[in-house]
C-alpha cells in the first residue's frame, strides 16, 4: 500500500467514526424529552382530555391508574417520582409561586418587605410580586428542586394576585410580567408549565404556557375563558368542589376539559368524569 492510499483510509475510517458519533449523538435524547428538530429537546406536552390526579395532603396513593400525577414539590422525594415514572405516569411539581408560606423550609430567604396581607390559608402571605429582582431567584431555586427530584412540570399556584387584597398595588401588567418570568425560569430547566386559575389573562398568556389547571369554572361558568388552550392542544386540568360530576362533566366533556371532583383539601379522594 502507497502512503497516499493509507492515507486515504484513514480519512475515510476518521470520516465513518464521525458518522457514527453524530447518529449515536442524535438518537439519545436527555430525560424523557423528544428531539425537537435542532439541539434543543421539547418539553413535555399534556393534550386536551389527559386523565389525572391532584393530590396535595397525606401520602401519595401511587395506584391511580391515570397517566398524569400533580403532587406537592416540597412533601415528596425524588424516590416518589421516581415510582411514578416507573408506573408510566408523568408528574407535575406543586410550588407557590404567589405567596409566601410559613411552613417551607426556605421561608427564612425570602424578605419581610415582600409579604403582604393574609390569603385566605393558614401561614400564608402574599407576595410583592413587583420585586422580581428578588423573587426571581427564590423561585429559581424551587423550579431548580423540582428539575433535581426529577420532574417533568411544574404547577405554580396564586397567579392571579393583581385581583386580590394583598397589601401592594399590583396591576395586570405587573401579573403578565411576573408569570411570564416564571414560564421563562421552568423552560430554562427543561420543565413544562402550567398556567393555574389566571383565566382573564389566558388570551395573553397562552403561548407562554404549556397547559392549565383550574379550579371551579363551572361553578362560576368561567369554563369557555380556558378554550384558548384547548385550540392550541394544550390540556386543562380541572377540579370541581362544591358540584357533583353530574353538574359539569357535559360541559367537561364538550370542551375536552381533565375534569374531576375533589375535596378542598386535595386529599387522594376523586371522582373524575
Amino acid at each position: 500500500m502507497t502512503v497516499r492510499t493509507a492515507l486515504t483510509a484513514r480519512r475515510l475510517t476518521a470520516a465513518l467514526i464521525a458518522a457514527l458519533l453524530l447518529i449515536l449523538t442524535g438518537c439519545s435524547g436527555g430525560g424523557s424529552a423528544d428531539r425537537d428538530g435542532g439541539d434543543r429537546p421539547s418539553r413535555w406536552q399534556p393534550r386536551p382530555g389527559t386523565a389525572w390526579q391532584w393530590q396535595l395532603a397525606g401520602r401519595i396513593d401511587e395506584s391511580v391508574d391515570v397517566p398524569v400525577y400533580d403532587i406537592d414539590g416540597f412533601e415528596n422525594s425524588a424516590r416518589t417520582v421516581a415510582r411514578l415514572h416507573a408506573r408510566g405516569r408523568k408528574v407535575i411539581c406543586y410550588i407557590n409561586v404567589g405567596a409566601w408560606e410559613n411552613f417551607r423550609p426556605d421561608r427564612a430567604a425570602f424578605p419581610r418587605s415582600l409579604l403582604g396581607r393574609g390569603n385566605g390559608w393558614r401561614g400564608e402571605r402574599w407576595l410583592d410580586i413587583r420585586r422580581l429582582s428578588v423573587l426571581r431567584p427564590l423561585m429559581a431555586e424551587r423550579m431548580d428542586m423540582c428539575r433535581a427530584k426529577g420532574f417533568d412540570a411544574v404547577e405554580p399556584d396564586l397567579t392571579d394576585g393583581y385581583r386580590n387584597r394583598t397589601g401592594f398595588p399590583l396591576t395586570a401588567a405587573h401579573q403578565l410580567a411576573y408569570n411570564r418570568a416564571m414560564a421563562r425560569l421552568a423552560h430554562e430547566r427543561g420543565l413544562a408549565i402550567g398556567l393555574k386559575n389566571d383565566l382573564d389573562q389566558i388570551p395573553q398568556l397562552v403561548r407562554d404556557f404549556d397547559f392549565a389547571v383550574n379550579e371551579e369554572c363551572a361553578q362560576y361558568d368561567e369554563c369557555d375563558k380556558l378554550t384558548p388552550f384547548i385550540r392550541r392542544k394544550k390540556a386543562v386540568f380541572h377540579v370541581e368542589y362544591a358540584l357533583e360530576p353530574g353538574d359539569f362533566c357535559r360541559t367537561a366533556k364538550r370542551l375536552r376539559l381533565s375534569s374531576m371532583q375533589k375535596r378542598l383539601d386535595l386529599d387522594p379522594w376523586r371522582r373524575p368524569c
